[in-house]
């Protein structure tokens, strides 16, 4: 596989990681992007542009991009909190305030951070949507105001793996009066220069591959790790948390219909390039080549304390969350203990480390069955925190 691009000295081993992924991983069309204090150092991309090309199709080019399911996550909680920066949202205050009609069925204490931190106890519906209904903000947005918790908001929490879109996307709509993809084009991409759409353009259809399922491979002497049984019985059965969490919207949109791409649900269908997950994380901890630092300091801090950690209400493990954002540990690893980022479910990865400095985007268009750490996202972490060292 021709791998194509560059990495700046010292990070070869990214780029290794890189060619091993698409030689042992199964990886079909991928690019990855790394900063470190605002410069690229890393801006690698292979393979075909669709998950089910041909060697003679469409190959993955600079600026091809991919829907990045749950990595739309921290982009969504970044405007939440750019907006409280501002002076614009009250993070303790209730979500009532703001979104009257949400007080329905309990929810009257439910705290906007509560919404950020996965702890509102709205991760599924009593009756999902459909993937036209989900698309439409109005009917999302209705249906998790009058759906009541599973849990007293703000005791417990869970991954909100699908009702995220409309909680975190009708709060920017109430406090902005404007949609969330268009706020997020002019508030966040545009001023970072970032290639990343909520809700794509025609003019862009073009340049997004097609994505799909892909098996691991039966690599020779691959260590194959089972789930422990309570996961697996979780996402096993029709009626657990687990599944009603992610079949909130039923059945799966198809995610290569231009409909559903021009949709702007903040929980699972953000379209970005590599680059452009890196360049908005770079942002997010400082200054970035040929764009605008969104973050201030103590914005960066609050994104990444501690808010929920524990067993997951859904996905049964242990978790943590800041305001919005994952944290490192063992279902998520990212590069370090004060890292914070987003997986997009079986592939996609982004986060910021302040630390190092370093900033981090992978998309693929071949999603696998892992959740929130997959393998070749994994390796190519691993990569960079040997080239830090």
């Amino acid at each position: 596989m021709d791998v194509h691009g560059a990495v700046a000295e010292g990070f070869e081993p990214v780029e290794e990681a890189f060619a091993a992924n698409f030689a042992l991983l199964g990886e079909r069309g991928a690019a990855v992007a790394v900063y470190r204090d605002g410069h690229k150092v890393v801006d690698l991309w292979a393979g075909a542009k669709d998950v089910d090309g041909t060697a003679d199709g469409p190959a993955w080019e600079r600026g091809t991009a991919q829907i990045v399911r749950s990595a739309t996550k921290g982009v969504a909680a970044a405007a939440l909190l750019l907006l409280h920066q501002r002076g614009e949202l009250d993070l303790d205050a209730p979500v009532g305030a703001y979104w009257p009609e949400y007080k329905a069925a309990g929810k009257e204490h439910t705290l906007v951070r509560h919404l950020l931190a996965h702890r509102a106890g709205i991760p599924a519906l009593d009756r999902p949507l459909t993937p036209a209904e989900a698309a439409e903000p109005d009917l999302g947005a209705a249906a998790v105001a009058a759906q009541a918790p599973v849990w007293e908001p703000g005791t417990d929490h869970g991954y909100h793996a699908q009702t995220y879109s409309w909680l975190t996307g009708e709060l920017i709509r109430r406090v902005t009066g404007r949609p969330a993809g268009d706020w997020i084009a002019d508030e966040i991409a545009g001023p970072v220069g970032a290639d990343l759409w909520l809700g794509l353009p025609e003019s862009e259809h073009a340049r997004v591959g097609r994505v799909g399922p892909v098996e691991a491979p039966e690599t020779a002497g691959a260590l194959r790790t089972r789930p422990k049984r309570a996961v697996a019985e979780a996402y096993a059965d029709p009626d657990s948390l687990t599944q009603r969490a992610f079949a909130a919207i039923t059945p799966l949109p198809d995610e290569n219909d231009p409909a559903y791409r021009a949709a702007a649900l903040p929980a699972s269908n953000g379209i970005a390039t590599a680059d452009g997950l890196a360049r908005v994380y770079a942002s997010l901890i400082g200054d970035v080549d040929g764009g605008t630092r969104l973050f201030t300091p103590e914005t960066t801090e609050l994104a990444r304390a501690e808010q929920s950690a524990g067993t997951d209400r859904v996905l049964v493990v242990g978790t943590r969350f800041g305001l919005g954002y994952m944290l490192h540990g063992g279902a998520s690893p990212l590069l370090a203990p004060g890292s914070f980022g987003h997986p997009g479910r079986g592939g996609a990865l982004a986060f910021a480390d302040p630390e190092s400095g370093v900033s981090f985007g992978y998309v693929t268009n071949g999603f696998r069955k892992s959740v929130t750490a997959d393998p070749r996202a994994q390796a190519l972490v691993r990569a960079l925190r040997t080239a830090l060292v």
